[in-house]
């Protein structure tokens, strides 16, 4: 796992050996979103596993490739004769020697052979170790079949190309969600920490009108309960924000302890809402991974469909084969007796009758493209669903960003005017309470229109695949 040099090298940063470059290094390297997503793409498992398996295809397609060239082998055997073969000869074989007139007095039948008859009449042939050795070579010269799959191995890699582009592109969303996580939660923090230090604010008026016998216990009880009340808002804030980083952390693939912060605020993604809007219009599906996908499977399995066709087609084949042998009783290498063989042929082959094996494995690949387009048309129509889902998102988290914002200026005028009524002693701690409620309530509500609107732009990113082009 790389360290905080890659982020510094992405970052721009240097490191100097000076005392403040060393204060420099202690501080969080903080990271602009296009930072975190070029990181993650070359960091993230998902998408290093999605590569990997692109190799894998390359390999294999390489592997049918080889299939055209000359498959050679090797040979090598020994062999222990245990009982010789015996032959018989239907001649007689004393009358051939000039001893027929004695084998015809005893009335015998002799069947005999050079070296000696055995008591059955038949001769043992044979030595007891033969030795063989060779290579043997075979290539295809016409296979139909052969050659289709080849072209299906190729789209095998096209199609693993396009499912690394998917991983690419749901961890590119993963780093979005995970980026603006950590924006909504900073937001978070900085809304509770204000209340915070008002509550505290106002507690210490409070106090000095409560020791002075302007103000009552109750006031005094509930700017104290007040306080109590903001800090655990404010912890839990604070953590919310440390859990996002770590998630940050974990979908760009660093190590967990690396020390990050996050450029920018949700207020900055607020002012291109409308153009965004406008930007996505009239969007189309024709670089959505999934589609993709199913249109190379689809090509894959029209592909499939011929080459089982082309499985009743004739093929040809050269072979050429390359031996030596030797028979001996005895294991004296060097007066071995070697004797040379060789071959070289044509095999044609033609299906014939297979009881019908071909004819089913052509419908069952028929049978997979038609499911296949049925499965592209609900995927099609889930996906612009999905769209018109993300638009509407979009569309409603703009308005509600829109009266939110007009919310929060109405509520920080209402505020203002609360604490100055009641540092002035003309309205109560309950008063000025409710309207620091609205105050958070209004600038939350805004915060969360906000990230509303850029998780669904990032959602919509992934479904129309206009992150990476393909």
């Amino acid at each position: 796992m790389k360290k905080l040099a890659i982020l510094a090298i992405l970052c721009g940063m240097l490191f100097p050996t000076s005392r403040a470059a060393a204060q420099e290094e202690s501080s969080p390297t903080v990271l602009s979103l296009e930072q975190a997503i070029r990181i993650a793409l070359s960091e993230n498992i998902a998408i290093r596993v999605a590569d990997k398996d692109i190799e894998r295809a390359e390999y294999a397609r390489k592997g049918s490739y080889a299939s055209l060239f000359p498959q050679v082998d090797g040979s090598g055997s020994y062999s222990r004769t245990i009982k010789k073969q015996v032959m018989y000869m239907d001649f007689d074989m004393g009358a051939m020697m000039g001893g027929g007139g004695k084998e015809e007095e005893s009335g015998a039948e002799t069947k005999a052979g050079g070296g000696g008859a055995s008591k059955g009449g038949g001769i043992e042939v044979g030595r007891w170790n033969t030795f063989s050795t060779g290579i043997q070579a075979s290539m295809p010269l016409v296979n139909a079949q052969l050659w289709k799959s080849i072209k299906i191995s190729g789209q095998d890699v096209e199609l693993a190309v396009e499912r690394a582009r998917s991983s690419r592109l749901e961890t590119v969303t993963q780093v979005k969600q995970a980026f603006y996580g950590v924006l909504l939660a900073k937001e978070a923090f900085k809304v509770y920490k204000e209340v915070y230090e008002n509550a505290l604010d106002n507690f210490q008026q409070t106090e000095k009108k409560y020791n002075v016998d302007k103000a009552s216990e109750l006031e005094y009880q509930r700017a104290k309960s007040t306080v109590q009340n903001a800090i655990p808002n404010v912890y839990d804030a604070e953590n919310a924000v440390v859990l996002g980083l770590w998630q940050l952390k974990a979908v760009m693939g660093i190590d967990l302890d690396e020390d990050i912060d996050v450029a920018g605020s949700l207020m900055d993604y607020s002012l291109t809402m409308f153009r965004d809007i406008q930007e996505n219009d009239g969007v189309t599906l024709e670089n959505n991974s999934s589609l993709r996908q199913l249109a190379i499977q689809a090509e894959e399995l029209a592909n499939t469909i011929k080459m089982q066709q082309y499985a009743s087609l004739p093929s040809l084949a050269l072979s050429f084969s390359y031996s030596i042998n030797a028979m001996t009783n005895d294991f004296v290498f060097r007066e071995f007796n070697w004797s040379p063989y060789s071959a070289a042929g044509l095999s044609l082959s033609i299906p014939i009758f297979a009881g019908g094996r071909r004819s089913n494995a052509v419908k069952q690949a028929q049978n997979q493209r038609d499911q296949l387009v049925l499965q592209t048309e609900n995927t099609e129509r889930q996906l612009r669903v999905a769209i018109r889902q993300y638009l509407n998102q979009m569309e409603t988290a703009m308005k509600n960003f829109d009266a939110a914002g007009s919310g929060v200026e109405t509520a920080r005028k209402a505020y203002d005017i609360a604490a100055k009524s009641y540092n002035l002693g003309r309205s109560t701690i309950t008063e000025l309470n409710d309207a620091q409620l609205a105050l958070t309530q209004a600038q939350l509500a805004q915060s969360q229109a906000i990230y509303n609107f850029i998780v669904a732009k990032a959602n919509l990113e992934q479904t129309l695949g206009n992150d990476i082009e393909p």
